[in-house]
């Protein structure tokens, strides 16, 4: 790699906000706030809104949304295209 054009990789702290869950990963992300982890050393802290532990798809909460409904709705308030033609 070519040096001193690469941002600083290193080991950070990412906590969920909503559950409070957090893990430690590698990463560009930096922050001023820092956090002990249970091995004993300080990381920088960077907090998310959304994790794992919190997003819909993964926690089985997810809404499945009646994409075939909306379709009909769309159509009987403004009509369906004529096919062929100049547009």
């Amino acid at each position: 790699m070519k040096p001193g054009i690469h941002p600083d990789y290193h080991p950070v702290v990412f906590k969920d906000s909503s559950t409070g869950d957090a893990f430690l990963t590698r990463s560009t992300a930096t922050s001023d706030r820092t956090i002990a982890w249970s091995d004993g050393n300080t990381y920088p802290l960077v907090t998310v809104d959304i994790s794992a532990w919190s997003h819909p798809f993964w926690t089985g909460t997810q809404r499945i949304l009646d994409s075939a409904g909306q379709v009909e709705k769309f159509h009987r308030r403004y009509g369906q295209r004529k096919s062929g033609g100049a547009h």
